[in-house]
């Protein structure tokens, strides 16, 4: 099994321009080269508990945490077949999948509708697969924080 500061720092050292912000219970990876903007974009985060309107992974368990990264709408829809509804407050998405199993790919319990996919747990091997996904994630926040940047 991987450990959560072995994916942030390889995120650290393969993702140009990233950096590590650490709020909300989360570690993220932001894309936010030379600190441009005030938090950057989202690339991907780390949780390591419940929160109050996020329980559905039981991150709760000893050792468990859970990767989330957002792709782009038409990855999400090849990996799951559709992009669900949004949810109401405090909700998960309407998705057949138990969102507490552990190593492997799953769309993430509340921000699926946001095309955010998910990992609790990953092994090495399941860290390889999510790995074109991650550079998907990155290469998205790099167009986001452009289009941002020029506001």
């Amino acid at each position: 099994m991987m450990k959560p500061d072995e994916i942030l720092k390889y995120c650290l050292d393969y993702l140009e321009g990233s950096i590590l912000v650490e709020s909300w219970g989360e570690k993220g990876i932001f894309y936010n080269p030379g600190h441009a903007l005030k938090r950057g974009v989202y690339i991907l985060t780390v949780k390591e508990k419940d929160g109050d309107h996020d329980k559905s992974s039981n991150l709760d368990r000893p050792g468990i945490y859970r990767v989330n990264l957002g792709v782009r709408k038409g990855t999400f829809i090849k990996l799951f077949g559709a992009v669900p509804k949004r949810p109401g407050a405090g909700g998960i998405v309407e998705m057949d999948h138990d969102f507490s199993v552990t190593d492997q790919i799953l769309p993430h319990p509340v921000y699926a509708w946001m095309s955010w996919l998910c990992v609790l747990n990953p092994s090495e091997d399941t860290f390889e697969a999510l790995k074109p996904y991650i550079q998907e994630a990155y290469e998205y926040a790099k167009e986001k924080f452009a289009r941002r940047k020029e506001k």
